[in-house]
């Protein structure tokens, strides 16, 4: 899980009640009736639905865990990512055509196709907690921004305060009332546009972060490690995972391709592209600043004017995101709790609960280890490979189901251990 995290990054949703209707708030952007997707098209749907906000905390993750740890481990969950989309894919196609299923839009379709009530339940859990916890990232990201901008610490004054209350408190309270208005919006028709708007900031602060960080290496050569601790290992997984979380959206995007038969070869070299750009951002981060690298990379930028103008982007950008990203869990939550219908004050409250957990995580790649290992694990790995081993556990052989089943224990496991680790390291004291 900037998750750009725009809508179609990682705006994925359940369904509604049933298999031939839509979710309204599953794949907002994507109309109706959308001519296919040619091969160049789709390949553009993957790399948006898949790069966000993570890629900002890449660069701290690889001081925590050392850049070829981290490297290894971008690699394998990119190709672990990979896999269970097409188990995902392999396994609609499966009930469509042989089984006689149809209209199974999204994964929560899928799970209630395989496992009934159960499964549409355990894919909307998920569903929930990763959308939310990517707006709680929002809400980080844009309050330790306009503080680092706006309020930084000088030789005078350390602890800098805005009416004797911490920068980020008043920053989060002041965004609480616009958010309230924005998502008081039934409709993402008006709020789409923007993530247009979302990708092109995103891609843009890449490259300047990326060409900056060039030329700061070439002139500091700070010190870097390979290989971080230990414990260090299932935190930048858990960071890992959540950069590559999109796997929600992988149906649509399939259902919308033309030629169907290429879309696991088009979605192969997405991932591998994003991979292999995913390691150069994290790695260039922390070449240029070694140990100096903050949990938002943004951060160590210096003081010119592009400078400000891309962080200052980036808190629009997720700012105008936030109520693209909680429409899922507006759907999920209006739908079990409302019988799908529109209730302002119930979208009110989940925005205060989005507000108040935000204000108690100070750091902002130690929130995205935590989601990407308690939530994302189980999106990503265990839901796929299980719901592919219900479908085809009669025509698989032994080493098919230990495949799966592998999956799942070792999703389950990587979730436990990283959710553990990081929610270490959001309590510890950190110096």
């Amino acid at each position: 899980m900037i998750d750009s995290a725009m809508v179609l990054n990682k705006g994925e949703s359940s369904s509604d009640h049933g298999l031939d209707l839509k979710s309204p708030g599953e794949a907002p952007l994507l109309p109706k009736h959308k001519p296919l997707s040619s091969q160049p098209k789709t390949f553009a749907n993957v790399f948006i639905a898949v790069v966000g906000a993570g890629v900002l905390g890449l660069p701290y993750s690889f001081k925590r865990t050392g850049w070829v740890a981290s490297l290894l481990m971008l690699f394998s969950v990119a190709g672990l990512t990979h896999y269970c989309m097409m188990l995902l894919v392999r396994t609609r196609r499966r009930l469509e055509s042989d089984m006689g299923f149809s209209n199974i839009a999204s994964f929560g379709d899928l799970g209630f196709t395989v496992c009934g009530s159960v499964g549409r339940f355990a894919v909307d859990l998920m569903l929930l907690l990763s959308q939310a916890g990517f707006c709680v990232g929002y809400l980080i990201f844009i309050a330790n921004t306009l503080s680092h901008l706006f309020n930084s610490a000088t030789s005078t004054d350390l602890h800098p305060k805005i009416l004797g209350l911490m920068p980020k408190t008043v920053y989060i309270w002041g965004c609480f009332p616009f958010q309230l208005g924005l998502n008081s919006i039934s409709t993402l028709t008006h709020l789409a546009p923007l993530s247009i708007f979302a990708d092109i900031v995103d891609i843009a602060a890449m490259g300047v972060v990326m060409i900056e960080d060039v030329f700061i290496f070439f002139k500091n050569r700070p010190s870097v490690e390979a290989f971080g601790s230990l414990s260090m290992f299932f935190y930048g997984l858990g960071v890992a995972v959540y950069a590559f979380e999109g796997i929600g959206m992988v149906l649509p995007i399939e259902s919308e391709t033309q030629e169907r038969e290429k879309f696991g070869k088009t979605l192969a070299m997405a991932m591998a592209f994003i991979s292999v750009m995913y390691g150069g951002f994290g790695a260039l981060g922390y070449f240029a600043f070694g140990e100096d690298t903050k949990d938002i990379i943004t951060a160590n930028l210096g003081t010119g004017l592009v400078s400000f103008l891309v962080q200052l982007g980036l808190c629009v950008n997720l700012f105008f995101t936030f109520p693209l990203m909680m429409n899922p869990v507006y759907e999920v939550v209006e739908r079990r709790l409302y019988n799908g219908r529109y209730c302002i004050w119930l979208r009110w409250l989940l925005v205060l609960g989005v507000s108040l957990v935000a204000l108690l995580v100070p750091n902002f790649t130690d929130f995205l280890s935590l989601v990407g290992s308690s939530v994302c694990c189980g999106l990503g790995f265990v839901l796929p490979a299980l719901f592919h081993l219900l479908v085809f556990k009669e025509e698989m052989g032994w080493c098919g189901v230990c495949l799966d089943g592998g999956i799942v224990v070792v999703g389950v496991v990587l979730g436990v251990s990283g959710t553990w680790s990081s929610l270490v390291e959001i309590f510890s004291v950190k110096g």
